[in-house]
């Protein structure tokens, strides 16, 4: 889960890659996972699709006991929002989402009102103020 995840875990990316437009997307699920390598596109495991992956630099360390490495995987289901706007989660998001505007590398991310699936207040919309929840 992405509220899990702890910036000491993430300190050694040094890029995100999206393989999809990312700016229409109100939230994507983040997990670590155990990849063979620091760097590339890794095997997907999942139900749904992969939206992107973290990049990790030359100083990231493999665990000394599987000689794998801990990366941010980006990704959805078939009955998240983007694809089921009336579905499971027309309001609130899947505890392991982040908002993508959020992300960056070594920033975990966080929800926002739009990965939660609401607009923001009409005072704070004129007032042009956008909260993280």
């Amino acid at each position: 889960m992405s509220s899990l995840i702890t910036e000491d875990e993430i300190s050694h990316e040094t890029d995100l890659v999206w393989l999809e437009n990312v700016d229409n997307l109100d939230y994507v699920r983040q997990s670590l996972d155990r990849l063979p390598t620091r760097k590339g596109k890794p095997a997907y495991h999942r139900d749904g699709r992969m939206v992107g992956y973290a990049v990790l630099g030359n100083t990231a360390k493999p665990s000394r006991a599987s000689g794998t490495f801990r990366r941010r995987v980006f990704w959805l289901l078939p009955h998240d929002r983007d694809s089921e706007p009336d579905g499971l989660y027309t309001t609130g998001a899947p505890a392991e989402a982040v908002d993508p505007r959020t992300l960056e590398p070594r920033i975990k991310g966080y929800k926002t009102e739009r990965s939660e699936g609401g607009p923001p207040s009409d005072a704070m919309q004129e007032l042009g103020i956008t909260l993280p929840l």
